[in-house]
């Protein structure tokens, strides 16, 4: 390990790439302590403790906190997402996206130039319904989470979150393109690191000075951890092998060919990304509900925002239909991801114009329906292992809540039958959850997998003498 470290610092190209990432999540960091101008602080925090539990808590996560604090980086990085999952559904229905995207870079720069402009409208969107919200707030009824309401508040909250989240959608491009690893991930990736020293702290109180936990649920917890640990590495590098036969073929005077090889197919093609596509589409209510429509004096509206009051409790974090949906979306999202990031018939051309060949299979067209169906398969497992990952910070924090159920539904059996953790949580960090694991192993595995391969590619041993970390995504 040291060595390799060492050969780290003497390849001035990888040096440099890796100093550059440091610093730019320096920046981001530094941002998370700036706070956006006009708000109480203390008031904004203790009303943010009180809604912990629900959806905006794992958003702070993903945010590294920002949002706890408010501060110009509080939309985080999550509008550039939503604009991302928002073309790339267009893709699939607009002729003029479709074209784009087969031009080849000329076509993918003019689509990342369309969704920077939508990340702009979203980022002004969100940033406007918040500050709306926030001048209707208060504490106690007495304690104004904001100073001087009125327009100019509102548009200095505006100016303050939507520049944040563009400047970290920069930040984010830079990374990928100057430095080591994608930028988006690892700005996440970042935001939950910086969380852990708190959440350790949180679980030494309630051990040792409130003693509101016994020294057995600790170890318990740390095994549930490191088995959870254990069981996200095992998956991101599992895949499926198809085995490939290249025909022996005369070029010049050498006979070339004549191989066997095998086209890995990742089990998880996706990594995190459905679940932060999930995550970012069941914010939109949320965000809608912050605007208090169901107060207008216009009937319209009114029954508008009384429609979206009645979504957002019923699709409120923990709750039933919620955790249904979400389910569902992270499946649909895996293989929609995949979708977009494999093509099968792209790769049964390349094999067959190589000369190779699966066995049993003829090349062509048969290939590429032979390579969709193992896809389609095994992206049906990844997809329900990314949903039990996902569920297990709910289950700690919020509980499944089945007794919000309707009474026909079993509400009542629930509620005498199940224990109460499983109703209601064990108030446990998002930190300590599958999903936040989840991005930080895989984003890691992805980083230490690019390191290796410049270092390979410079003569350079990896990381590790007897293996290579294989990347999450198929080759």
């Amino acid at each position: 390990m040291l060595e390799s470290l060492k050969s780290i610092t003497e390849i001035p190209d990888l040096r440099k790439r890796i100093l550059f990432t440091l610093g730019m999540l320096a920046v981001y960091r530094l941002g998370a302590f700036i706070p956006t101008p006009g708000i109480n602080a203390d008031a904004f925090e203790q009303m943010f403790s009180q809604m912990g539990g629900s959806l905006f808590g794992l958003l702070s996560m993903f945010s590294g906190g920002s949002l706890r604090r408010l501060t110009v980086f509080a939309l985080g990085i999550m509008p550039y997402i939503t604009a991302s999952i928002i073309l790339q559904l267009l893709t699939v229905v607009s002729p003029h996206l479709e074209k784009l995207k087969k031009e080849g870079d000329l076509g993918r720069k003019k689509i990342t130039d369309y969704t920077r402009w939508l990340t702009v409208g979203l980022s002004a969107f969100q940033a406007f319904g918040i500050a709306v919200a926030l001048q209707k707030q208060s504490i106690s009824g007495t304690q104004q989470l904001v100073m001087h309401p009125g327009p100019l508040f509102i548009f200095t909250t505006v100016l303050t979150l939507s520049a944040g989240s563009i400047f970290i959608m920069w930040l984010g491009e830079q990374i990928t393109a100057r430095g080591i690893g994608n930028g988006m991930s690892l700005l996440i990736f970042a935001g939950i690191v910086v969380g852990l020293p708190r959440a350790a702290a949180d679980l030494y109180e309630k051990v040792f000075v409130n003693h509101s936990w016994n020294f057995l649920v600790l170890l318990l917890l740390l095994a549930f951890m490191v088995a959870i640990v254990g069981g996200i590495v095992f998956v991101e590098r599992g895949e499926r092998r198809i085995p490939i036969q290249y025909a022996k073929r005369v070029v010049g005077r050498r006979i070339m060919g004549g191989v066997s090889t095998h086209l890995p197919l990742k089990v998880n093609s996706g990594g995190v990304m459905p679940i932060i596509f999930a995550v970012s589409i069941l914010t939109f209510p949320q965000t809608l509900s912050l605007f208090h429509l169901d107060q207008s004096s216009v009937a319209v509206i009114r029954y508008l925002g009384a429609g979206l009051a009645w979504f957002s409790k019923v699709f409120a974090y923990g709750e039933p239909l919620y955790t249904l949906t979400y389910v569902i979306m992270i499946i649909f999202f895996a293989h929609f991801y995949l979708s977009i990031v494999y093509n099968p018939d792209e790769v049964a051309d390349n094999v067959r114009k190589q000369g190779g060949f699966m066995p049993g299979i003829r090349p062509g067209k048969r290939t590429a329906d032979y390579l969709d169906d193992v896809l389609t398969k095994i992206t049906w497992v990844g997809g329900f292992y990314l949903a039990l990952v996902a569920l297990i910070p709910e289950l700690m924090l919020a509980g499944l809540r089945l007794n919000h159920l309707p009474g026909w539904m079993g509400a009542g059996w629930f509620d005498s039958h199940l224990p109460t953790w499983i109703l209601h949580g064990l108030n446990v960090n998002f930190y300590f959850g599958g999903t936040s694991l989840l991005i930080v192993v895989g984003v890691a595995m992805d980083t230490v997998q690019q390191v290796e391969a410049q270092l390979i590619m410079r003569h350079y041993e990896g990381f590790l003498k007897k293996g290579r970390i294989r990347g999450r995504r198929s080759a």
